[in-house]
């Protein structure tokens, strides 16, 4: 299985071809909606990276994706300019998730 990345700007895509993983640069939503439909025609891909900005940007295009389809495995990755979540993230996530304060 191959790892893919999109993502939304040249910096992220130049260091992870230097590792190895194919991608492509999209800014706009019927470009992400296009890379992913390209994304599900190859069945040799088994992980998709994407910057987290789609998922700000977009987030009914990337949840419908992750929802959507069993493969691949969509994973959203921080940019150069570092995560956009906030430093409790994983707490309220929890704290959403079972109903407890921790």
């Amino acid at each position: 299985m191959k790892m893919y990345l999109i993502s939304d700007n040249r910096d992220t895509y130049t260091g992870m071809r230097l590792a190895g993983v194919e991608g492509v640069v999209v800014h706009e939503r019927e470009e992400l909606k296009e890379a992913l439909e390209n994304v599900y025609k190859d069945s040799e891909i088994g992980i998709v990276l994407l910057t987290e900005k789609f998922g700000r940007d977009f987030p009914e295009l990337v949840n419908e994706a992750k929802m959507g389809h069993r493969l691949p495995l969509l994973v959203e990755i921080p940019d150069r300019h570092g995560t956009g979540r906030k430093e409790s993230f994983i707490t309220d996530y929890v704290n959403e998730a079972i109903g407890l304060k921790l």
